[in-house]
C-alpha cells in the first residue's frame, strides 16, 4: 500500500479519534484510492501509533462506508457506490435541513457574517482551482448553522455520513458545476437573515441535493453505473 512519506503524522499520545480522521481524510482525499488496499503495518508506520487504534479506526469507516474488509483476508478503500452515496446524501440533505430550521431563530449578526465570509473564501477557491480550500470553506459554511442549531444528533449523523459524499464533492467543486453552489448559499444566508426558517431549511437541502448529476454515470447497457470508482 503506497501510503504517504510522511511518518508518525499522529502523536502517541493521542486518541483513536486522530488515527481514524487520518485515514479517513486520506480517503477522501484520494490519497489512498478506491479499491487499494490498506495494510495494518503500513498504517501503523504511516501514522506512528499502534495496531489498536488503526484496526479501531478501520472498523468506524467500514461503518461510513468508506472501507470495506473481509475478515482474515483484506481490507481495501470502498469504491464510490452509487447507491450508497444516494443513501448519505440523502441523510446529509435531511439533516442540514433540520439544522438550518433550528438555528435560524438564534442566528446572530456575527454568525450571518461568518457564513458570508466562508462564501467568499468558497467562491475565491473555486476561482482559483483549489478543490481543498472549497470543501474546507464549504464546510465552515454550513457548520454556522449546524453549531448554532445546538442539536448533537445531527451533528453525530453528519460526522458519519457527510465522508462519503466528500469524494463526489470533489468532483463536484472541480468541475464548473460547482459554480452554482455560490448563489445558492447567498439565498441561504438571505433567508436566515429575513428570519424565513422554513424556506432557508429549504434552500439549505436543496443545496445539498444538487450532487445527484454527479451520482450517475452511464453503465456499458447505457443504464445506471452502480460505482464511481472509474477504470
Amino acid at each position: 500500500m503506497p501510503v504517504p512519506e510522511r511518518r508518525g503524522l499522529v502523536s502517541r499520545s493521542l486518541l483513536r479519534e486522530d488515527a481514524y480522521r487520518a485515514i479517513r481524510d486520506a480517503i477522501v482525499d484520494g490519497t489512498l484510492a478506491p479499491g487499494e488496499r490498506l495494510n495494518d503495518t503500513d498504517l501503523v508506520a504511516w501514522l506512528g501509533v499502534s495496531r489498536t487504534p488503526v484496526r479501531d479506526a478501520l472498523g468506524r469507516l467500514e461503518q461510513a462506508g468508506l472501507v470495506h474488509t473481509k475478515p482474515g483476508r483484506h481490507t481495501i478503500v470502498s469504491p464510490l457506490d452509487v447507491r450508497a452515496v444516494h443513501h448519505a446524501q440523502s441523510v446529509v440533505a435531511a439533516m442540514h435541513e433540520l439544522a438550518v430550521r433550528e438555528a435560524v431563530p438564534h442566528l446572530a449578526a456575527t454568525e450571518l457574517d461568518a457564513m458570508r465570509a466562508a462564501n467568499a473564501r468558497f467562491a475565491a477557491a473555486l476561482r482559483a482551482g483549489d478543490v481543498a480550500g472549497a470543501l474546507d470553506a464549504d464546510d465552515a459554511f454550513h457548520g454556522v448553522p449546524v453549531t448554532a442549531s445546538a442539536n448533537q444528533a445531527v451533528h453525530t449523523v453528519l460526522e458519519q455520513f457527510t465522508p462519503v459524499l466528500r469524494r463526489v464533492e470533489r468532483l463536484r467543486f472541480s468541475s464548473l458545476a460547482g459554480r452554482a453552489s455560490v448563489a445558492q448559499h447567498e439565498r441561504i444566508v438571505d433567508l436566515c437573515a429575513a428570519g424565513d426558517a422554513e424556506a432557508a431549511a429549504t434552500a439549505s437541502r436543496e443545496n445539498w441535493q444538487t450532487l445527484t448529476p454527479l451520482l450517475t454515470t452511464p453503465g456499458p447497457d447505457g443504464g445506471e453505473s452502480p460505482s464511481l470508482a472509474g477504470p
